[in-house]
């Protein structure tokens, strides 16, 4: 007697039990059964990782701290306030993710200006070998670019190659291991190992290449306008 009171409560309180999902439940499973079907049960995915990837954060300060802003104080410049953080437009500020870009075309453009002053004068000093190069088939530099055109094709090519051998490089910039500009290029250890010593080392490159820059552009305009050598005036 006791036994059957034991299992008819048992059967009592498990009509007030939870329900199992339907296509788990056992009765579900036996109708289904009973009715022909096979069910399968598809497996339930885990929910996916959250990532952990994080991204670079832009460190503070004009043009994330870079050297360069300091300018020739106390220059005051009408309408612009003064050199330091010079910046009219705002390029920084409005498109801050863009600051190493902009560091990197600066100094690309700087280093290709010093090397351009050197390779403008130093024709107007020596030549190289062959009749094409003599001072008599080319009196003036400014008339090389005219008069040797298959010598301009093989420096366009030459230019391209070094290009695309950057590309990894430009790839692996910001917020990696590469600051804008920096290939890894020092075969004669000149790079100060200290950072007060880097970025004196870099303040110089960027004046230097910034000075350069205006400077081929005078020379080249003088050279044209009065068709004068070295000092194209």
């Amino acid at each position: 007697m006791k036994s059957v009171v034991f299992t008819l409560l048992v059967a009592g309180a498990a009509g007030f039990a939870p329900l199992a999902p339907s296509h788990l439940a056992p009765s579900s499973l036996r109708s289904d059964a009973a009715a022909g079907e096979v069910m399968v049960e598809e497996p339930i995915e885990a929910a996916p990782a959250a990532s952990t990837y994080t991204p670079p954060s832009i460190p503070s300060g004009f043009c994330r701290g870079y050297v360069g802003g300091e300018g020739p104080e106390p220059m005051i410049m009408p309408g612009f306030g003064t050199s330091k953080n010079f910046d009219p437009f705002d390029f920084s500020g409005r498109a801050p993710e863009w600051v190493p870009w902009f560091r990197e075309a600066e100094l690309k453009h700087g280093r290709a200006a010093m090397l351009a002053t050197v390779g403008f004068v130093a024709p107007e000093l020596f030549r190289i070998p062959g009749e094409q190069f003599s001072v008599a088939a080319i009196p003036n530099v400014i008339q090389a670019h005219d008069a040797l055109p298959d010598s301009m094709i093989q420096i366009i090519g030459w230019i391209s190659l070094l290009e695309a051998c950057s590309f990894a490089a430009l790839a692996n910039m910001d917020g990696y291991d590469r600051r804008p500009g920096d290939f890894g290029f020092d075969p004669l250890s000149l790079y100060p190992k200290d950072e007060a010593g880097q970025k004196e080392r870099q303040l110089q490159e960027l004046k230097n290449g910034r000075l350069a820059m205006i400077a081929i552009g005078g020379m080249v305009t003088q050279a044209t306008i009065t068709g004068h050598g070295f000092p194209y005036v």
